[in-house]
């Protein structure tokens, strides 16, 4: 594990910078989604629906890669390589409750589909590049 440095730490806990979660599919290309985020001073947390792409993509391959830019300064970025530490659908709900809270202003997630299962991926820096 890697340390963030200090003066990047903002982007990851006070901006609502999101992430390119960059991660490998099944034919080897790589495939690329925005996520929310956010961190927990040692692993950088999203949340999405058990059985979509980059879930399935994670669960077989757990090597990813993130780029968050800075929403003040788009020339101020982090890219951090890592992998998959913990995935775990215990306190996910609530998890993508504190997401939506952050990013849009509302208690709920309100794009929960029915019996959708929400799962946590916990992500440990091996790799951080900081430009700005």
């Amino acid at each position: 594990m890697v340390t963030i440095p200090d003066a990047f730490k903002d982007v990851l806990t006070k901006k609502k910078a999101f992430a390119a979660l960059a991660t490998v599919g099944a034919d080897g290309a790589p495939q690329v989604t925005p996520v929310w985020f956010d961190w927990d001073g040692t692993h950088l947390r999203f949340n999405t629906a058990k059985g979509r792409v980059k879930d399935k993509n994670m669960r077989r391959t757990p090597k990813v890669a993130l780029a968050i830019m800075d929403p003040d300064n788009p020339y101020r970025y982090l890219q951090i390589r890592g992998r998959i530490a913990e995935t775990t659908e215990t306190g996910a709900d609530a998890h993508i409750d504190s997401l939506a809270k952050k990013y849009t202003g509302q208690e709920k997630y309100a794009h929960r589909q029915p019996g959708e299962v929400r799962v946590i991926y916990k992500v440990v820096p091996e790799r951080v590049q900081v430009m700005g």
